[in-house]
């Protein structure tokens, strides 16, 4: 999540199981500032063999989550995309102490084939002053959106709102998050 470009998505080859932890993620972590509610369709890319869209896919080796041409998570970890709502949601990135470095656990068993995703546990959210809730309001025609309690942009998945908040709000710009539903 480092750039504005389409983001390669990154599937698993194989079953991943639940709590297993990839990392510690490199560089400055940023972890949703390029999330949107579109699903832009990107690069995906498989490591061996290219296909049309190519996918990157991982699988288990001896208890490690590798890529197709056998490199370590810290080679691929960046480029797994931020999950826009809970239900696509497949790994919580997590710190031992606050500040410390950044791992991704797998919530549950990822199937073969399914994406992975990765949005902040509650913990790390908040010492990142992300916010942990976001209260759906009903439109016109009675789909869910998320409004900025700041600027009143609406949105159609939690995480985008609660990234726009922390990362692009000029209005919420150095006031701490609101603790309450709006």
């Amino acid at each position: 999540q480092t750039s504005r470009a389409p983001a390669t998505s990154v599937s698993a080859e194989s079953c991943i199981p639940a709590g297993l932890r990839l990392g510690p993620v490199p560089g400055i972590f940023k972890l949703g500032k390029y999330l949107s509610d579109r699903r832009e369709p990107g690069p995906k890319k498989k490591v061996f063999s290219y296909t049309v869209p190519p996918v990157f896919q991982v699988r288990m080796v001896r208890g490690e989550l590798v890529d197709e041409a056998g490199s370590s998570a810290l080679e691929w970890i960046g480029l797994i995309r931020a999950a826009r709502n809970s239900q696509e949601q497949t790994l919580e990135a997590v710190a031992d102490l606050p500040g410390g470095q950044i791992f991704y656990r797998a919530l549950r068993d990822v199937q073969p084939g399914e994406e992975l995703t990765v949005w902040y546990s509650n913990p790390l959210a908040q010492w990142f002053d992300i916010p942990v809730t976001a209260t759906p309001t009903h439109d016109e025609k009675g789909e869910e959106r998320y409004i900025c309690w700041y600027c009143w942009r609406t949105f159609k998945y939690p995480n985008s709102l609660k990234a726009h908040v922390h990362f692009h709000c000029a209005l919420s710009h150095g006031r701490p998050f609101l603790h309450h539903d709006h």
